[in-house]
């Protein structure tokens, strides 16, 4: 089994990714204040918000129209999006730890809860096994 995407469907499922993590860390952050109230939700929606800004850089600089041209383009796109993600989790955590007084448990529990949607989009984006076979390229 083969799954191809092109350059538009990568960029619209990065872009998904992103608003589904921001969806995830306002549920996560309502939950977190059900449970144990205004401190504990502003560190999730944190937590969630470290995630999603991270994906977001990457999308914007892993996913440029230029990209798509050739492989080697695409391939230092997408390494410049990763390294510019793993920059912007450093600094907003390295931020946020040292400037706010957060629950540190509400706000990785945010942050990490982004990371279920990686398992959803995949879980969408790949075929179910009645669908046809991909053509051979």
């Amino acid at each position: 089994m083969r799954v191809t995407f092109d350059q538009p469907d990568a960029r619209r499922l990065a872009y998904t990714v992103v608003l589904g993590q921001a969806a995830v860390t306002v549920a996560v952050a309502l939950a977190s204040w059900a449970v144990a109230g205004l401190k504990a939700s502003e560190s999730a929606l944190l937590g969630g918000g470290v995630g999603v800004a991270s994906n977001l850089a990457m999308a914007l600089l892993g996913f440029t129209r230029s990209s798509g041209t050739d492989a080697y383009k695409a391939l230092h796109a997408f390494f410049i999006g990763e390294a510019a993600k793993i920059a912007t989790v450093i600094v907003l955590f390295t931020m946020i730890l040292r400037t706010l007084k957060v629950s540190p448990l509400a706000m990785f529990v945010g942050y990490l809860a982004t990371f279920g949607i990686y398992w959803v989009a995949l879980a969408r984006a790949l075929p179910t096994p009645g669908d046809a076979p991909a053509e051979r390229v």
